[in-house]
This record gives structure tokens, C-alpha cells and sequence, in this order.
């Protein structure tokens, strides 16, 4: 288990390479779910993404030795540019395994930073155990995507940032995939504020870990379809998982269809461009999944790193009903 010390060390760390990120209001999204609606905007956050929090604590704490070895990852992409931007600034070698699928835009970006891209497989289980084989034979630092002290507090920051600004929220939504941000966030806000609740969405047919959590153990899903390529995550992390258990009140699931439309109005209405897993708390709040009224509720959106030709076709999509 990491702690709020951890968090707040965490932060010190890091708070001079991050943007403390900005929660707005919004008076479409309160009006239309009958709650306070906020949104927190880590996808105005360096490369993109929360990702970079972890990315950066995770570099920063490693020995000086450690990172002129360079370092390697497996991720759909969030990741992999998150610590393609940290080593870039740092001034160390990376290489980042991501799946066959990758978006376009996200495999441009790591590259665009200066790190190697290596494709493989695609599930995150596949793209992981490569770069840990990349790590050992050639003596680089394998930097997990979430399953990690460092990481998990490193994306912590997020909800002590959240904590200290909105000390009276009632709720907090979060994606959830491999559980890094939701574990962080979790803990700073359980920690910080007394009553606040802490639910994680995840997509219907990407669901590891709303079946984890309706179990009591670790699931693994096999086959993943989603647009929410963030969050296509075999299963929680052996280590996250129990900071799930114990801090999150419950685990959310929304369509792909009701992920198109909050992206869109997203877009529209507050002037957020933010992915599919980022939007996957703004879905779940549109459409009723959130077992609340009346209350100040923040949605984390994650992360803005979208394709730009799939934007275009999923608007058309919500637009046309097809």
C-alpha cells in the first residue's frame, strides 16, 4: 500500500516538471445529470495525459546509474509518450513496446519525443512481458505502466491537487484499467477528506476490473474490444488492486456508444478535447450510472491524446445515430 506521505513526496518531486492541472466547472454537464459537475483536466497535463505524473516519479526516483542504462515500457500509449517525454527531458534512452493496434497518433507522438517504438501482440499483457525481455537483454530499466509504488504515487498528485482545491467534493469518478491512477487517486482523497466517495468507470467490453472487484480477486480478461484503447488492461495490477479494494466505493461500466457522446459534448460544450478512456467518467455521470443527486462531483478526464481522423468519425456517428 502507498501512502499519503508517499503522494506528497511524490509531488515535491515532481511539482516543478507537471502542470497542476485546472478543474472546471460546468453548468451543461450539472444541469443535465442533476449533480455539481467538475472536471478535472489532466488532459491539458504534459504529453497529454496523467500518465506523465507517474512517468516522471518513477524516473526521478530511479539512481543516476539506473537511467543512463535507459528504459523500456509496454503501452497502449499514454504511457509510453508520458515516459518518451520524461526521458526526452531527462536526457535518457527509451524504448516503449506498444500493440499492433496503437493509435496512429500516440505511436507519432512517442517517436516525435525521441524514443524507439517496438510493436507487439495485443493485449497489455503481450507488449509488457516484451519490453521486460527488451529490459533484461539489453540491462535497461523495465518502467511498469501502473503496478508500481512509484508510479501509483507519482499519479496520486492528480487527487491531492483535487483534495486541496475542492475540499468539500462529494465524489470522485476515475478511469480504471490497470488501476495506477485510480489507486494514487484513492488513497490522496480516502486520506485527505472524510465522506468523499471514489468510484471507477471502465467500459463494458474492457471490464477486468469491475469483475476483479465483484469477485474479490484478480480477473483476466482474453478479449478486448474497445475505443477506449487506454483502458484495453488484461486485469488490475497485483499491487493496485488492493488499494482498489480498499479505498474505491464501486466500479462503474459504460457502452462504447455512450463514450462517443460524451467525447462529443465534451468537445461542444466545454471545450475539452479528451480521449475515449478519459471520457469514460463524464459517460458515466450523462447517463445515469452514478448513484447520486445533488452532490459535487468531479470527473478526472484523463487524458486528450485521440486520433484525429477516429474523432472525426465518431462525431459523425453521434450525429447521425449510425
Amino acid at each position: 500500500m502507498i501512502s499519503l506521505d508517499d503522494i506528497r513526496q511524490a509531488r515535491e518531486r515532481i511539482g516543478s516538471w507537471i502542470h497542476r492541472t485546472p478543474i472546471f466547472s460546468s453548468a451543461t454537464f450539472s444541469r443535465m445529470v442533476g449533480n455539481e459537475v467538475y472536471l478535472k483536466a489532466e488532459n491539458l497535463q504534459k504529453s497529454g495525459a496523467f500518465k506523465f505524473r507517474g512517468a516522471m516519479n518513477f524516473m526521478l526516483s530511479m539512481s543516476d546509474d539506473e537511467r543512463k542504462r535507459g528504459v523500456v515500457t509496454g503501452s497502449s500509449g499514454n504511457h509510453g509518450q508520458a515516459l518518451a517525454c520524461a526521458a526526452k527531458l531527462l536526457g535518457v534512452k527509451a524504448v516503449v513496446v506498444v500493440p499492433l493496434g496503437a493509435s496512429p497518433a500516440k505511436v507519432a507522438a512517442i517517436e516525435g519525443y525521441g524514443a524507439k517504438v517496438e510493436r507487439c501482440g495485443h493485449s497489455s499483457t503481450e507488449r509488457i512481458a516484451k519490453a521486460m525481455e527488451i529490459a533484461e537483454n539489453l540491462g535497461m530499466t523495465f518502467v511498469p505502466p501502473f503496478d508500481h509504488p512509484w508510479i501509483m504515487a507519482g499519479q496520486g498528485t492528480a487527487g491531492l491537487e483535487i483534495a486541496e482545491d475542492m475540499q468539500d467534493v462529494d465524489a470522485v469518478l476515475v478511469p480504471c484499467g490497470g488501476c495506477g491512477l485510480i489507486s494514487g487517486v484513492a488513497t490522496a482523497l480516502k486520506e485527505s477528506l472524510k465522506g468523499v466517495k471514489v468510484y471507477g468507470v471502465e467500459p463494458e467490453t474492457s471490464n477486468s476490473t469491475y469483475l476483479s472487484f465483484k469477485a474479490g480477486r484478480i480477473m483476466e480478461l482474453h478479449d478486448i474490444h474497445t475505443i477506449a484503447d487506454g483502458l484495453r488492461t488484461a486485469s488490475p495490477g497485483s499491487i493496485t488492486f488492493p488499494v482498489v479494494q480498499r479505498y474505491v466505493d464501486d466500479i462503474l461500466l459504460v457502452s462504447e456508444e455512450e463514450i462517443k457522446k460524451a467525447m462529443v459534448l465534451l468537445l461542444e460544450r466545454a471545450k475539452l478535447l479528451v480521449e475515449p478512456s478519459g471520457a469514460v467518467p463524464a459517460a458515466a455521470l450523462l447517463y445515469g450510472k452514478v448513484p447520486l443527486k445533488g452532490k459535487r462531483v468531479v470527473a478526472l478526464l484523463s487524458g486528450g491524446n485521440v486520433d484525429l481522423a477516429a474523432l472525426c468519425k465518431w462525431i459523425e456517428e453521434v450525429r447521425t445515430g449510425n
